[in-house]
Parts: C-alpha cells; sequence; structure tokens
C-alpha cells in the first residue's frame, strides 16, 4: 500500500522567502524542508561550521604535524566504499600538498572484510609505518587497534559511524558521533570529516610558520599501480619541514572529491553538508575536476557543466563503487588519485565495465530474490531477512537497498563469507534504527551476532549459517517490537500541485542546480493525466505522452515496462531533455 502525503509549508516562513526575492514555488519548497531564512540556502565556505567544534582535532592536527615535521610515514587505511575511496583520496592529495610521506592500504572486502582488522593491520605493518591513519573506518576497531599498538605502531582514527561500546585505543579519535564531540553537525561522511582534519592541520602548520608567501604549492607525487591487497606503493615526497619554502595550499581543490562522497554514502545533506556539496558542484561544473571525476563523468556520457547531486549520486557514485563490489576499491582510488587525464580515462573505462557486470549480477539476484518470495507473503512480516548461495557478497547491499523500496520493510541480505559465516547488509525504513535494532538482537540473543555495525538506515552484520533462521525470527521479534503497522505503509511526500507557469524548462533548470538528496529531498509532484501515448523505449523504458489543463508533456517512467492506464495520478519531478543541441521540459514518473 502507498500513500501520498502533501509537505506542509509554514506560511510565515514562505513568505519571508517569497520577500527575499523568491518565486513563491521555490519559497514554499524550501519552507517545507525546514528553510525559513535565505541565509540557510547561503552555501558560501565562510558559513561551513568551525573545525575547532569537532572533538580532538587539535591533537589530531599537532600529531601530524609533528609526523611530518619528522619525516615519519603515515599509512592511510581506507574503507573499500565511494566514502572511503574519496576520504582515502583526500587523505593522500591533502596531505601529500603539505609534504607529507603518505601510502595507502585498501582491504579487500573478500579477504579481509571491514575496517582495521588485525589481519590488516599485519599486513599494513609489513610495509614499516611509523602511523596508520584511518579514514571512514576505526571507530569499532577495538582489537585492530590493540594490534596495532602491540606491534608498536601509533593509531589515529577519523571515522564517523556510531561508535559501540568501548572505543578502540587509539593516540587519537575524529569522529563527530564519539561520545563528548558538541560538533552540531552529526551527518559528515568520512571524507567530510578527513577534510575537516586537513583544514585543522593547514591551521596547524600556518601557527607554525611552515608556509612560505612566495613559494609555489608541491604537486601530487605520482602514483604507481598498487599491489595485491590494495597498497600503494608510489614513492613519498619527503619534504615539507618548516622552513624548505611550501606555500599554504588551497584545500578548497578538494572540494569535488568531498562532494561525491558526501553525496556516494547518503548520509544526511545538512546545512553544513549541502555547503561542501555545493562547493564540489561549482568545482564540477567549472570544468575544475580532478581527472578522475572528470572521467567518470565522459564515460557515462554526462556534461561537467550540468553536474547536479543526481550525477554524483546515481551515475558517478555507482561507478566508483563498483571496484569495491567486485574487485579491489584501489583502482577507485587510483581514479581520484592521478592526474594523468590519459590514464584517468583508462581507469574510467574499467570502472565502468565493472558496474555493468555489477548490475547483470544484480539483476540475477533480484529475480532470484522475488522467486523466493513468491513462496512467502512479505506483507505477512514486519522485516526481511534473506539468504542465496549464489549471491555476491559485493552486490548484497544493492539488493537489499531495492527489496526495501519495493516491500517498505527493513531488509538484510546475505552472501557466504568464509569459513561458514553470513555476510550481511541492511538497510532500513523509517521507524527502525537498524544498527540500534541489531544491537537488541544481539543483546537479547547473545550467540547470534558474530559482528555488527552501521548506522540508521544502513547496516552490516556477520552470523553463521548455522543460526541463519534462528537469526531471521530474532530480527523479526525485534522488528515488530519497534515497528507498528502504521510504519509498514510506504509514504511518498510530495510539495503539492504544480500551477501552469511552474511546467518550464527554466524551473526544471533551478531545481537541477540545488543540492538535493538525504534529509533534503528532491521536489517531487503530483497530478491527474491522461495518457496519450505510450511505448517502451530501450526495452525497459516506458514513454509517455500526458496532458492535463496545465498542457500536455514529453514523461518517461525508468526501468520500468509496465504499461499505464488511460488516467493515472502521477508523482513526477522535473527535467530537461537535451537532444540534438535542442532543450525541452520532460516529467519524471516516481509513480502512479
Amino acid at each position: 500500500m502507498t500513500q501520498l502525503v502533501s509537505r506542509t509549508a509554514p506560511p510565515e516562513a514562505q513568505q519571508q522567502l517569497i520577500a527575499s526575492g523568491f518565486t513563491p514555488l521555490l519559497a514554499r519548497i524550501f519552507a517545507a524542508r525546514s528553510i525559513g531564512r535565505p541565509e540557510q540556502l547561503d552555501t558560501g565556505l565562510n558559513r561551513l561550521l568551525p573545525f575547532t567544534q569537532l572533538k580532538n582535532i587539535a591533537p589530531m592536527a599537532r600529531l601530524l604535524a609533528d609526523a611530518i615535521a619528522a619525516n615519519k610515514k603515515i599509512l592511510i587505511v581506507a574503507d573499500y566504499d565511494a566514502d572511503g575511496a574519496t576520504a582515502c583520496a583526500v587523505a593522500m592529495r591533502g596531505l601529500q600538498m603539505f609534504g607529507a610521506r603518505a601510502d595507502f592500504i585498501v582491504p579487500n572486502r573478500f579477504e579481509y572484510g571491514y575496517g582495521l582488522t588485525p589481519e590488516i593491520v599485519r599486513l599494513a605493518a609489513e610495509s614499516t609505518p611509523d602511523i596508520l591513519l584511518t579514514v571512514d573506518n576505526g571507530i569499532a576497531s577495538v582489537e585492530g587497534v590493540a594490534e596495532a599498538n602491540r606491534l608498536g605502531i601509533q593509531v589515529l582514527v577519523t571515522d564517523h559511524h556510531l561508535p559501540g561500546d568501548a572505543l578502540p585505543d587509539a593516540r587519537c579519535i575524529v569522529n563527530p558521533n564519539q561520545p563528548g564531540c558538541e560538533f552540531p553537525s552529526k551527518h559528515l561522511a568520512g571524507v567530510g570529516v578527513m577534510f575537516y582534519v586537513l583544514l585543522a592541520l593547514r591551521a596547524e602548520l600556518r601557527e607554525r610558520g611552515y608556509f612560505s608567501a612566495t613559494s609555489k604549492p608541491q604537486p601530487p607525487t605520482p602514483l604507481n599501480p598498487p599491489l595485491s591487497g590494495g597498497r600503494n606503493t608510489a614513492p613519498s615526497p619527503g619534504k615539507g619541514r618548516a622552513g624548505e619554502g611550501f606555500s599554504e595550499p588551497n584545500l578548497g581543490s578538494l572540494l569535488d572529491i568531498v562532494a561525491l562522497g558526501t553525496v556516494a554514502d547518503v548520509v544526511r545533506l545538512d546545512e553544513n553538508n549541502r555547503i561542501l556539496v555545493q562547493q564540489g558542484l561549482q568545482r564540477i561544473r567549472a570544468a575544475r575536476a580532478c581527472c578522475g571525476i572528470a572521467a567518470l563523468f565522459q564515460i557515462a556520457r554526462k556534461q561537467l557543466a550540468q553536474a547536479s547531486s543526481f550525477e554524483l549520486g546515481f551515475i558517478v557514485g555507482p561507478r566508483l563503487n563498483a571496484a569495491g563490489r567486485l574487485e579491489d576499491m584501489s583502482l577507485g582510488i587510483r581514479c581520484l588519485l592521478t592526474d594523468d587525464a590519459t590514464e584517468a580515462t583508462e581507469i574510467a573505462a574499467k570502472l565502468d565495465a565493472l558496474n555493468r557486470e555489477r548490475r547483470s549480477i544484480e539483476a540475477d539476484m533480484q529475480e532470484a530474490a522475488l522467486a523466493a518470495l513468491e513462496r512467502i507473503n512479505p506483507a505477512d512480516g514486519y522485516s526481511l531477512a534473506l539468504f542465496d548461495e549464489s549471491w555476491h557478497p559485493g552486490v548484497i547491499g544493492i539488493l537489499a537497498s531495492r527489496l526495501k523500496d519495493r516491500f517498505h520493510r527493513p531488509v538484510i541480505t546475505f552472501a557466504r563469507s568464509k569459513d561458514g559465516e553470513l555476510k550481511g547488509s541492511g538497510r532500513s525504513i523509517n521507524g527502525l534504527h537498524l544498527r540500534d535494532a541489531l544491537d537488541l538482537v544481539a543483546k537479547r540473543y547473545p550467540h547470534l551476532l558474530q559482528k555488527f555495525g552501521g548506522h540508521a538506515m544502513a547496516a552490516g552484520v556477520t552470523v553463521r549459517e548455522e543460526h541463519f533462521e534462528e537469526f531471521q525470527r530474532a530480527f523479526e521479534s525485534v522488528a515488530q517490537s519497534l515497528l507498528t503497522p502504521a510504519d509498514l505503509v510506504k509514504v511518498i511526500e510530495t510539495d503539492g500541485e504544480l500551477a501552469r507557469g511552474d511546467f518550464s524548462v527554466a524551473i526544471a533548470r533551478t531545481l537541477e542546480q540545488q543540492v538535493w538528496g538525504q534529509g533534503f529531498p528532491e521536489p517531487l509532484f503530483q497530478g491527474d493525466f491522461r495518457v496519450q501515448t505510450q511505448r517502451v523505449v530501450g526495452e525497459k523504458h516506458l514513454k509517455l505522452k500526458l496532458s492535463s489543463p496545465e498542457g500536455s508533456f514529453d514523461a518517461i517512467r525508468f526501468f520500468s515496462a509496465e504499461p499505464a492506464p488511460d488516467t493515472i495520478r502521477a508523482v513526477y519531478s522535473l527535467s530537461v531533455n537535451e537532444y540534438n543541441g535542442s532543450e525541452s521540459l520532460q516529467l519524471i514518473v516516481r509513480h502512479w
């Protein structure tokens, strides 16, 4: 069952925005998203929250500055998703701007699993680092940090995930979600946390008189191909101690990568994150993106000048993620690190091929999952936990997301891992905090979970294969205790109906240029239409001609060839269709 609900927009906020120069439509849209003052939409960098509010960031900056001064080797330990890849790239590029000796290693998800595990620490120790710097992971790596301490390697943790009951014994932790951190935005992605650490490091080095006003910035050292296991073997600059003439770098040059990771990780786009994303998009639109992002746009046949959060989240992000899902995320990191356009194009082509393979695997898995669900009625329960021995462990997260969208239930899908373990990836709905739900399972059934972690809407979990059916029952029991029947009704929020004058290319362009995403949803509209014509294009999309009292419109429904009835009440967004150099308005139908 699906319910359509129009968002409410406080009249006072609407009037204030209109008085400030916003059109009535934009005022309605923004007011419905808790925007009441124009300055809330100001995306200037001067409005970023100050890094000083992050707990431990000053000690972190001092430790990194000391490491640079002592020419210590810093080994970045990355995660294998888009946030981890972008955070690693930002750390590598940023630290090398300051002259640090920096390399990276990224766990292969099929061999080592997630985070700073003892196995990864021992692998990292082979390159004799002085410091392990985690990005987008580490807050739950109690055992891994203990192993590093045993080996005499200092660990610095940058992360954004929710901590467990105990924090790792790291030398320093920067995480907006750690206990005692008063940073107002708890929604920074891992790449955002690393960017803030670089801001603090630059301030610390500035205070130490590190930068010369007359010298030129040192370019990042070109990277060699990584060894198996995702280790980077690039020579490090080995320069940059105070007095050697480094100019103060422009960290804004990293914002295209920060924007990509922030959108791809589907964190809440609060005011602070919208600033980071908007600033990054402005660099991309001005053709100032790094070679890798530019190449990924090109391989997808998308124009940099028209870049939006949609392209980052649904075009570039999945191609970058494909490396970590099917092979090794070091390929994606290399794409973001290279300053050679030819190499970037070659890597982007490999990532594009991996993404096509990923889509094929996903389609097969979804078909198998739907076949399995034919034997049960998902509406009979509050949750879904599914396992198939043929499923690919790198794609189960996407499958869980697709099933969650289809059945509006929290979903965890499992694939075989190693030594009799099943690795699960989950996605949730509003009303059920997935990590907290798994924590409740662990407390009620202490023997069931090998490990778990994540966010409110996405989490990972590992169970023994012989415990899978028991886990299904336990997860269902917890879901029933946390959800109500009303939570299981899929609600689509819209911004109401459009007036005749709002159906325009100009309005569509204006909306496309805004930053939309998790917590700041893209505008959707609803209306009644007569279906004049319809046909399937590309074997899986439905092309329509719709009419209403407001006019006649071209429309398309992607990834659905199901015929439409003669009249529909549609939920849609506005888009600009570009063809042979001309532009026209097109409605993208999301639901009818």
